[in-house]
């Protein structure tokens, strides 16, 4: 029997969704590259990106009040599909219980979609966190490997929007493999526009 896609799966107490496979980066520490899944998952790639239908018969056979939070991050960039995400979160928002709404983005969805989209997503969730990766602009490039020239720029202009909404906690985020210099240069780039810095472990 083929077994079913991943759209929904666990890390600790929170749970994930997994919209789609689409991704306009290609960073050089993306699990992506190594694995079919994260964090002890099944397979993530999808064989194609599930209906609003199949998202909510997916979320509801699970107990969605028994997680601390829910995030919209899978193996692919959410605002590749930032109608659903905020169909979604609509739809979650319903609920008594509604736990703690997330997304993890690179930051790249004004480019993605051609317009703003602070005030959709910031409207939608509770916690937007952006995907910093490296603290300059020639960093960032190398890193993340972006198909837009200009995805340093949006991105933190992006995460400028997204803070100046009021509506939803701002935080940007490295992975532990750069170098403590550049993490706290990084920090000030985070707080320049308003956000604050995460570091991320590499396997987390």
């Amino acid at each position: 029997m083929k077994k079913a896609m991943t759209i929904s799966y666990e890390v600790g107490n929170n749970l994930y969704i997994n919209l789609t496979n689409k991704c306009p980066c290609a960073c050089t520490f993306c699990i992506r590259t190594h694995a079919d899944g994260a964090y002890g998952s099944d397979p993530l790639w999808l064989e194609h990106e599930p209906s609003m239908e199949e998202i909510m018969a997916d979320l509801g056979r699970r107990d969605l009040g028994s997680y601390s939070e829910i995030v919209f991050c899978g193996y692919g960039e959410p605002t590749e599909r930032i109608e659903t995400v905020t169909a979604v979160a609509k739809e979650l928002k319903k609920l008594p219980d509604c736990p703690k709404l997330r997304i993890n983005t690179n930051g790249l969805g004004d480019l993605i979609n051609g317009r703003s989209v602070a005030e959709e997503l910031c409207g939608a969730l509770d916690v937007i966190s952006v995907s910093l990766n490296a603290p300059d602009r020639d960093d960032y490039m190398a890193v993340t490997r972006p198909k837009y020239d200009n995805a340093f720029e949006a991105m933190c202009s992006f995460t400028a929007d997204c803070v100046k909404t009021g509506t939803a906690e701002v935080m940007m985020s490295v992975v532990d493999v750069i170098p403590q210099e550049q993490i706290e240069r990084s920090r000030e780039v985070a707080e320049s526009l308003g956000a604050k810095l995460r570091v991320r472990t590499f396997d987390n």
